[in-house]
């Protein structure tokens, strides 16, 4: 019983990044004095991270903390580079701000994590024309952010 619950405490904070982005994230949803910005940025967090630990759970497969913590701490500087950049950009022109946009999706549609054949729950930020964060939920976190940490240079040196 002892090492039971030694392995338990164990798995449990070896995923203590991916819990501490959840919660932050979630806080953020839930606080009314937060902008509407902050709110849907947030929002992608949680959908995201949710979505990581359903389709592990569905499909059965074993992934230990340090899954877990890598794909949030990377979704996390993912997000935050892209604010960051689109900020830059915006400065600039709309071309160019759109340059940034393309570059972060494609490095989020071309890393698929799962290959989840359900595209429309997968893509729903990315066909939503409304959404501040247009990635697939579908997307290795950590492929996608070196992808794009190397293309960015590309598009804003």
């Amino acid at each position: 019983m002892v090492l039971l619950s030694g392995c338990f405490a164990g798995q449990v904070m070896a995923q203590q990044l991916f819990e501490t982005v959840h919660k932050e994230a979630t806080k953020v949803v839930n606080n009314p004095s937060s902008s509407e910005e902050a709110i849907q940025v947030n929002q992608f967090k949680v959908t995201v991270l949710n979505y990581i630990a359903t389709q592990v759970q569905k499909r059965g497969l074993q992934k230990d903390g340090y899954f877990y913590d890598s794909q949030a701490v990377n979704l996390q500087s993912f997000v935050l580079d892209f604010l960051t950049y689109i900020n830059k950009a915006r400065v600039i022109s709309p071309a160019k701000r759109m340059e940034v946009i393309k570059c972060f999706r494609d490095a989020s549609l071309q890393n698929p994590l799962f290959n989840d054949t359900d595209k429309e729950r997968a893509y729903c930020y990315v066909n939503d024309k409304q959404t501040l964060t247009p990635f697939s939920l579908d997307t290795d976190w950590d492929k996608a952010y070196e992808q794009v940490s190397v293309n960015i240079k590309k598009v804003l040196p």
